[in-house]
């Protein structure tokens, strides 16, 4: 095998690869002794087929199968010859000339093809403990544990059917309707037996206004206005009636916060269900400890390093952005203009989060490397089994799934393998926890979901 670098440019490679015919004849006859002695044809016994016959009926068919095995072998042992990373893997042109081909195929010409690839960069990486974060850190307080149980309460409440009472804020009311613009009914307008709990906002402004102090068995014209920004473009911004007919109020039966609701909710009593609330508010809070660290890391490990970038990871990583961007987009029937930005702004802060996402992936990886850090049978498991977990009565498929389709296993395996790496790192950073209250530990970032 021949190999000649063609063309360099950053990380840009070309090579051509040339493979020498008597090779691909002595790599087509071992093929057509692997199969003659299984090979059974009409008018000849089981292993008995001349050679001859054999190449007229399969020549042009093995060799093809010769030809496809030696390129992925002699591409990889080009590429392991030269110490290459490929960032992506090689693109494989053979000559256009078709003659060329038809004599490479006949034995009677070397086989030549070019290999276009880009290279990972070389990445020097700073001294970890040298990186000073911090992490933030909250306590759960009483405060905490009392609204979360609230919740809890708020959450069981049932409501009881009060005949002749006229609805209030947090009663329950059931209603038919049909909307309507101009007089007319519009699509999607019109249900029956919707249930509305009276001062949660579920519906378009002016709409539960209009029906407190309405009763069972009342009908009446209830006037609201579809807010400018609504989803469906046909109706935002537009004056609506709505024909409603009451058929039931009921009112909200809060359950007290005691032994009776903790039981009704698993627990043995109040004290063991406040146990298992702190428990709960612990690890949320932990949770959260862990993103607001890990996004300061990144952003320090972003900061700190400038290498050139593969183009076509970076290409590939903005494309799977923006995808899910403009489908978001025309989902809420938005456009860029809406988000006060053009598309050429938004595409150049995507490239930037592109970018940032392909630099630390690499970084990651290095580090992955040089620690050599894997993701054991055992995490790949239990990822499987919560992932198994989210489609009760589904197990079975969401398991066989994953073992038919190696890339999905790959993706499962993607998020272990980064809370690895750095968990590696942080043992390595000095790291300070600053005492937050919860509203700074949960607030968002700008740009969190960027952090990888």
């Amino acid at each position: 095998m021949q190999v000649t670098e063609t063309h360099s440019d950053g990380l840009k490679r070309e090579l051509k690869v040339v493979i020498a015919a008597n090779e691909i004849g002595e790599r087509f006859n071992a093929r057509l002794n692997e199969i003659k002695d299984r090979v059974q044809l009409k008018g000849f016994r089981k292993g008995k087929v001349p050679v001859q016959h054999l190449k007229k009926v399969f020549g042009r068919s093995l060799m093809g199968e010769v030809l496809q095995q030696t390129i992925e072998e002699k591409s990889r042992a080009a590429l392991s010859e030269r110490n290459e990373r490929p960032a992506i893997q090689p693109q494989i042109k053979l000559p256009e000339d078709q003659q060329v081909i038809e004599k490479v195929m006949a034995g009677e010409a070397d086989l030549s093809f070019d290999m276009s690839f880009e290279v990972l960069p070389e990445i020097k990486l700073v001294d970890f403990s040298e990186l000073k974060i911090e992490r933030p850190v909250a306590d759960v307080d009483e405060k905490a544990i009392e609204e979360a149980l609230n919740q809890l309460a708020e959450r069981s409440t049932t409501f009881e059917v009060a005949e002749g009472r006229a609805a209030e804020d947090g009663d329950r009311v059931t209603i038919d309707f049909v909307g309507k613009i101009d007089g007319e009914p519009f699509e999607g307008g019109s249900a029956e037996g919707v249930n509305i709990v009276l001062g949660q906002g579920g519906f378009i402004p002016g709409f539960e206004e209009g029906l407190k102090g309405s009763k069972a068995g009342e009908e009446r014209v209830v006037s609201a206005k579809f807010p400018e920004d609504y989803p469906e473009k046909s109706l935002a911004g537009k004056d609506a009636t709505f024909d409603v007919k009451v058929k039931e109020v009921a009112v909200p039966k809060r359950p007290a916060i005691d032994d009776d609701l903790a039981k009704k909710l698993g627990a043995e009593n109040l004290e063991k269900l406040r146990e298992l609330v702190t428990e709960q508010l612990k690890r949320e809070y932990e949770a959260a400890s862990r993103t607001k660290v890990k996004r300061a890391l990144l952003d320090e490990l972003d900061k700190r390093h400038d290498f050139a970038l593969p183009p076509t990871l970076v290409d590939r990583e903005f494309e799977g952005i923006w995808r899910q961007v403009t489908e978001s987009l025309q989902q809420a029937g938005r456009t860029f203009e809406d988000e006060g930005r053009t598309e050429e702004q938004a595409k150049e802060e995507y490239r930037k989060i592109a970018e940032r996402r392909v630099r630390l992936g690499l970084i990651l990886g290095e580090v992955g490397e040089k620690a050599s850090i894997q993701v054991t049978q055992d995490e790949l498991r239990r990822a499987l089994i919560e992932q198994a977990r989210r489609f009760p009565g589904q197990e079975r498929y969401v398991y066989e799934f994953y073992e038919k389709n190696p890339g999905a296993l790959a993706e499962l395996r993607a998020p272990i393998y980064e809370e690895k790496v750095v968990d590696h790192i942080l043992g390595q950073v000095q790291v300070e926890d600053k005492k937050v209250n919860r509203e700074e530990l949960f607030k968002e970032d700008e740009q969190e979901t960027a952090a990888a």
